[in-house]
């Protein structure tokens, strides 16, 4: 394991505002703007782990010690050196697959040059178990769109406009935005006109829905509530915020990164894709060690390997 290059991903990533919380879930949080007229805005995405798997290491003793004593499976347990949850339950499988428990097993001290074999072999199907969920927000509608067209490993839960209020409507700011002035200042009374558009829409249509407009009709209170904020939403722009958690397997968050920590890749996903990869690597050290990071001209970071689609 390259000390030197974990701390240095550790550099960064507390460079870029991460921190582990006291549950030992890496997050690097976004703050929130406001304009004059107090419309909430946000300039970067903030990405919080949620969710980590849990390896039980002993849950292998009962498999274990079906098989013959002179085979030495039972001495899986006693290995010195302990992994990460994710490293070790994908090592487990890898191991698993072969009945390499025995003492001339890969040792965990070894388990670099193991997952090293594992990405230059491209058998990734190991990397498949570890599950780990992240919220990430201050992201735009156009950025989810993105996202979730990345399937195969991935789960997603998105906040509904039908269902959530404007109480709660919050706006992004894009990167290029807020380096030149005069983009600033019109995205600064866009969101304010399209904030009061809003409103005033969603107003305007409870006063219809009152006095028994038909198309707004509905049986039930929530439903009466929905059919306003579906018609309301038309006026919002792909600048606004649309939190959502996404859940994905190792090898699944592997191809999203690759694709989308990615100098050709749209500059608010890179984004995003750069902060999940610097929360996973500084938990799951083994499984990201093969890549780089580069700085691009723009001012933006990109991550590469010689490991592609493992």
């Amino acid at each position: 394991m390259n000390k030197a290059r974990i701390n240095r991903i550790f550099e960064i990533f507390k460079w870029h505002g991460g921190q582990i919380n006291e549950d030992g879930h890496p997050e690097m949080h976004a703050p929130v703007s406001h304009t004059d007229k107090g419309i909430p805005y946000l300039t970067q995405t903030g990405v919080a782990m949620l969710g980590k798997m849990q390896f039980s290491l002993k849950a292998l003793k009962g498999f274990l010690s079906g098989f013959p004593e002179e085979l030495g499976f039972l001495s899986y347990l006693d290995d010195p050196i302990k992994l990460e949850n994710g490293e070790a339950l994908s090592k487990t499988a890898g191991q698993l697959c072969y009945m390499s428990f025995g003492p001339k097993r890969t040792k965990n001290a070894d388990a670099d040059k193991y997952f090293e074999n594992i990405r230059s072999s491209g058998h990734g199907s190991v990397l498949e178990h570890p599950n780990y969920s992240f919220l990430i927000y201050g992201n735009s509608r156009s950025e989810t769109h993105e996202a979730v067209r990345h399937r195969s490993g991935f789960g997603y839960s998105q906040v509904s406009q039908r269902y959530v209020s404007g109480k709660v409507l919050r706006f992004v700011e894009r990167r290029e935005f807020q380096r030149i002035p005069k983009m600033h200042e019109r995205f600064m009374r866009r969101v304010e006109f399209l904030w009061n558009e809003y409103h005033e829409i969603a107003e305007e249509l409870y006063q219809l829905q009152s006095k028994g407009e038909e198309v707004l009709r509905a049986e039930a209170k929530t439903d009466l509530r929905k059919k306003v904020q579906q018609v309301a939403r038309a006026v919002l722009p792909n600048e606004t915020e649309a939190p959502i958690i996404a859940t994905g397997n190792v090898r699944a968050w592997r191809h999203f990164i690759e694709m989308r920590a990615n100098e050709h890749a749209e500059t608010e996903i890179r984004g995003v894709a750069f902060r999940i990869f610097l929360c996973l690597a500084v938990v799951e050290p083994l499984l990201f060690e093969d890549y780089e990071i580069e700085k691009l001209t723009d001012g933006t970071s990109v991550v590469k390997t010689k490991y592609r689609k493992v």
